[in-house]
């Protein structure tokens, strides 16, 4: 049976439900100008230069600046949000809608629990959000960790020099008639292990949407099968207008959840925004990634290699006008699976580098051919990599991205703007070296804390709560919590 619709989509369905025409096209024709500040320069200055005679350069946008001025005049940011003034209501409801879309972002965050369905792979997940939230930085926050991503092509044409998982050149694409029995079966599974946390699912990944002609009806299968309409990101709106109506007007029928065109350059949103009006654009976002624009890009991929040259050929390495610490693209922890060759990945956020230079680790990988061979390997990857709780043979180390510190009654451990405090507790300190030596088993560390008259119910639980908020390394490649032997004890079996 289809899940009904989840908290986020209903909640999402009010943000424009809840207003009338006449507010929408307002707010319609406010994020138009918001776009042309945020991604052409020229307009930027152009307001600059109007010395507040501002209706002339904004006649275009079917607004009144003088009531917006708290969005794009400096002097006047002081006046938005929590400290929004009447005297300017069009930044008071563009802010308010803001803060609305931003509340059902973290939303959808939680709707990929799946505490009831799935109990381990909720712990997991859950388990990489922690890790998420002091690795990541500026980046975390905006991370859903979606569970299941689709990919519908083999590789991309559109090959933009930032993209952030070095998407592969296209191959080829899933073919609707050929696959859809098997991509029925495909989303039938992941509802069957998951229930409604399928609704977070999304059919691209390093693929474009517009390299699969058939995509509309994929999507509508989805949405068929999980009561979800998935998210579309594509970086070529343009490429086939048709099929681009086609998915818009699925998104006004089964509204769930916003579109995005990836915009790449200045002469790619003049375009957009000639092509389609503001009204049809409202459930679209922009995001602007011309080189001239406000918005960040992440330091992954092409880009991270872009910025090495960069800075090795003496130049700044700047890969956009404004920096932040940005450091990944990936967003899903689950499982990535690709219909053309019918693989399946288990991945998850990382910070971007050395060790993950695409910013998402793979836990695993494996092919299937039917929806009974996809379940089994979900299943698979599940029990090797997602225990529910901390097993005795497992090699206890905290994690690299985590600077450890010790004092004199315990430590702390100092991530990405994100400090963790371990005091108070008897052997908080003994504890903590020896996990940070990396070199012994969750069942040792206990026997020591023992030996040097600790309460092993007391440390037991300790690591138990270390392992849930993500401390250790469990990075699959290079990390020490590993797949273990069916047999081996949980860590609460030693007390």
């Amino acid at each position: 049976m289809r899940p009904e619709p989840s908290q986020a989509i209903l909640a999402y369905r009010k943000i424009f439900d809840s207003r009338t025409p006449e507010e929408v096209r307002e707010l319609a024709q406010t994020k138009r100008f918001m776009e042309k500040i945020s991604g052409d320069p020229k307009f930027r200055q152009a307001l600059k230069d109007a010395n507040g005679d501002y209706r002339s350069v904004v006649a275009a946008y079917g607004i009144d600046p003088m009531q917006a001025l708290p969005l794009f005049v400096n002097s006047y940011f002081k006046y938005r949000f929590e400290n929004a003034d009447d005297r300017w209501p069009i930044a008071k409801r563009w802010d308010r809608y803001m803060s609305e879309m931003i509340a059902n972002r973290d939303m959808i965050r939680e709707e990929g629990e799946a505490a009831e369905a799935n109990p381990r792979f909720h712990a997991w997940r859950q388990r990489q959000i922690a890790r998420g939230l002091s690795e990541l930085g500026a980046s975390a926050q905006a991370i859903t960790h979606p569970i299941l991503s689709y990919e519908l092509s083999d590789g991309c044409t559109v090959g933009c020099w930032f993209c952030g998982i070095s998407a592969d050149r296209f191959k080829a694409f899933a073919k609707y008639d050929e696959v859809h029995a098997l991509w029925r079966g495909v989303l039938q599974v992941g509802v069957d292990l998951f229930g409604q946390a399928t609704q977070t699912g999304f059919c691209y990944w390093a693929t474009d949407p517009s390299d699969n002609p058939d995509y509309d009806k994929f999507i509508l299968d989805h949405y068929e099968v999980t009561g979800a309409l998935p998210q579309t990101t594509t970086a070529a709106p343009l490429k086939d207008v048709a099929l681009t109506r086609r998915i818009m007007a699925l998104f006004g029928k089964y509204r769930s959840v916003t579109n995005r065109f990836s915009v790449i350059n200045l002469k790619m949103l003049e375009r957009v925004h000639e092509t389609f009006s503001a009204d049809e654009l409202m459930g679209v976002e922009l995001v602007l990634q011309n080189r001239e624009s406000l918005t960040t890009k992440a330091s992954a991929g092409r880009a991270a290699e872009y910025k090495a040259k960069q800075v090795a050929a003496g130049r700044s390495g700047k890969i956009a006008e404004i920096e932040m610490d940005h450091s990944t693209i990936a967003c899903v922890s689950g499982f990535l699976v690709n219909m053309v060759n019918k693989t399946v990945r288990l991945v998850s956020p990382t910070r971007a580098g050395e060790r993950w230079p695409l910013g998402y680790r793979v836990y695993a990988e494996e092919k299937f051919s039917t929806p009974e061979e996809f379940r089994a390997v979900l299943n698979k990857m599940m029990d090797d990599w997602m225990p529910e709780n901390l097993h005795g043979t497992h090699v206890l180390r905290f994690r690299p991205d985590l600077a450890y510190h010790r004092y004199p009654d315990g430590f702390e451990l100092v991530g990405h703007g994100y400090k963790h405090v371990v005091r108070g507790l008897d052997g908080a300190g003994l504890l903590g070296d020896a996990i940070h030596k990396g070199n012994k088993t969750a069942g040792e560390i206990c026997e020591m804390a023992v030996r040097a008259g600790g309460d092993i119910f007391v440390v037991t639980d300790a690591l138990s709560q270390f392992f849930e908020q993500s401390f250790f390394d469990d990075d699959p490649k290079y990390g020490t919590i590993k797949p273990v032997p069916a047999e081996a004890e949980d860590v609460a079996a030693i007390a």
